[in-house]
């Protein structure tokens, strides 16, 4: 990658992004020094303006910012970086420095979470246990899902309707999970048929 690092004394912005929700959670400065040993370490490391030294977010607090994807702007003068944060983001405890708490991109923490309860065998979960039932059990609960959904459209609450379209959004994902494919890949043929 070449960063044009002369352009701001040495120091260049960084973007830092949530890799899965695609939120924006903090902008810091890299030198030189900084870039490479986020590139070697896969921890986000900043040039520290107030400190004065390289400061690699997390080592006080644990909630670190591990890279995923590094890109360079056009100009070659600022830098995103795509993390999974290990914790909030913020100092005040935040997910985001800009304090914008949003549900946009959830569904990728959620596949996550189903993943990760399937992945490691969580007894007392509800994901779990249906996963585990095999696939013909988990496509019934979408169908089931899907059929509940399309009544509560009929009616008029609204609140129910809401709620019947997250439960089948949720055994869907697990659906996914259970045939080896991802919300990505869903979310790409959509993007082709556009």
């Amino acid at each position: 990658m070449n960063i044009d690092f002369t352009k701001g004394d040495g120091l260049v912005p960084v973007i830092i992004q949530n890799n899965s929700t695609l939120q924006v959670l903090m902008l810091g400065y890299m030198n030189k020094e900084a870039f490479l040993q986020t590139q070697k370490d896969k921890k986000v490391t900043f040039f520290s303006r107030s400190k004065n030294r390289l400061w690699t977010k997390g080592e006080e607090s644990g909630n670190f910012l591990l890279v995923k994807d590094i890109q360079i702007d056009c100009d070659n003068d600022t830098i995103l970086i795509k993390v999974v944060p290990q914790g909030p983001t913020c100092h005040k405890g935040t997910t985001s420095c800009f304090a914008e708490e949003t549900s946009k991109g959830f569904l990728y923490e959620l596949e996550r979470t189903v993943s990760n309860r399937i992945d490691n065998d969580i007894e007392t979960s509800y994901t779990n246990k249906l996963f585990k039932r095999g696939i013909n059990k988990v496509a019934q609960k979408v169908g089931e899902e899907a059929v509940e959904l399309v009544i509560e459209a009929k009616d008029d609450d609204d609140n129910l309707f809401k709620n019947e379209a997250a439960d089948l959004l949720y055994h869907f994902i697990i659906l996914l999970k259970a045939k080896g494919f991802s919300l990505i890949e869903i979310e790409e043929i959509l993007k082709e048929r556009n």
